[in-house]
């Protein structure tokens, strides 16, 4: 049985910080790229961010970039992403979603095989 356990969210003032987790199981994390989207209420779902499977090559929507980071640890089944300078903006619920040996189109939802129950984060201003 597949897995995906996010943490990490929470509330924050505007420019402060935070560390999301993603822990997999049930499945052969180094096969699969993993990525971050987030949903705010009555708005769809959308990309944030992605990491190929070795964590060479990192993906960006334009809103994030120089904000987030996206980092993984094979050994540990965990994807992070680190937010930095965050905006009230940024509210929304976050998932982490799985791509099973994909290396491109990742900033689609279609790209994705499993998905996290999401966590929140509410930033204030």
């Amino acid at each position: 049985q597949v897995q995906l356990v996010e943490s990490g969210g929470g509330l924050v003032q505007d420019g402060g910080s935070l560390r999301l987790s993603c822990t997999a199981s049930g499945i052969t994390f180094s096969r699969y790229a993993m990525g971050w989207f987030r949903q705010a209420p009555g708005k769809e779902r959308d990309f944030v961010a992605a990491i190929n499977w070795s964590g060479i090559s990192t993906y960006y929507a334009d809103p994030v970039k120089g904000r987030f980071t996206i980092s993984r640890d094979n050994a540990k089944n965990t994807v992070w992403l680190q937010m930095n300078s965050l905006e009230p903006e940024d509210t929304a619920v976050y998932y982490c979603a799985t791509a099973y040996r994909r290396n491109s189109g990742l900033e689609l939802r279609g790209s994705y095989d499993y998905w996290g129950q999401g966590t929140q984060v509410t930033v204030s201003s």
